[in-house]
């Protein structure tokens, strides 16, 4: 059986309980496999990128064989571009933030259904095709995450972690990334050095026991945007990357570059 996520944002958890480890979060309309049902809590596959997790069974919504063939049909090329944005139910005018990398089915001219609901929003927040990856495109696009706190599992305005923030970053390009920095640099195809680097390539990181522990994107070949602490831009060279911080040098030994197309 499928579900449904009409939530801003759902936690998926390691565990079944309020206290286990946040593995990542689910956006509105995003669809689930359900695997295992307890009273309270529901074991779920995310269909986007096969993570696996337990989330609050209320926060996610069955659907009829119908109802997912109908979701399985539907185009969703329309994705939220910026950081937040509100959409206003047609039914009862209540409103719903929508976080970036939210897909928008049967998107147009500002406005979208789901399941027979339609919805408006600002036309603005949205990109209805793939965005062009480009200095230029990608700069922009990424200004408005700047300064976007660290938070483990987390892929929203108010939280991400490192491979969350690529992914959703990749989304709006029409890049389909998996949610985990380990699994990223699986995907696509070794550049090798950053001399032969482009802009939008994935860098990669090690632990110190060796590895793949953190994920950056590429502005050019001197600047990386990630998110440590915060989303920031810092310089990267062959070595890694060099902290903007007084007298603490280099953070993350690069490991590897990744282009995803």
């Amino acid at each position: 059986m499928q579900a449904i996520v009409l939530h801003s944002v759902v936690p998926v958890r390691q565990e079944a309980s309020e206290g286990s480890e946040q593995l990542t979060q689910l956006l509105f309309a995003q669809v689930v496999t359900i695997l295992e049902e307890q009273p309270r809590w529901t074991r779920v596959c995310l269909d986007e990128d096969g993570q696996i997790g337990w989330v609050d069974r209320k926060m996610i919504i069955p659907m009829s064989d119908t109802e997912a063939q109908q979701m399985a049909k539907v185009a969703q090329q329309a994705i939220v571009r910026m950081p937040m944005a509100y959409a206003v139910s047609e039914n009862n005018g209540q409103t719903i933030p929508l976080t970036a990398g939210t897909h928008l089915p049967n998107y147009q001219d500002g406005r979208f259904d789901i399941l027979g609901v339609s919805f408006r929003i600002d036309p603005q927040m949205v990109a209805e095709q793939p965005l062009t990856m480009n200095a230029s495109t990608l700069m922009e696009t990424v200004r408005f995450f700047l300064n976007i706190p660290y938070l483990w599992g987390g892929k929203n305005a108010l939280g991400m972690d490192c491979s969350g923030f690529t992914q959703v970053i990749c989304s709006l390009f029409g890049r389909s990334l998996r949610r985990n920095a380990s699994e990223q640099a699986q995907q696509g195809h070794e550049v090798s050095g950053l001399s032969h680097a482009q802009v939008g390539d994935l860098v990669f990181f090690d632990h110190e026991d060796g590895r793949i522990s953190h994920v950056g994107i590429l502005l050019d070949g001197e600047r990386v945007i990630h998110c440590s602490g915060r989303v920031k831009v810092e310089k990267i060279d062959q070595k890694g990357i060099f902290s903007n911080e007084p007298n603490v040098g280099y953070t993350h030994h690069l490991v590897a570059i990744r282009r995803v197309d």
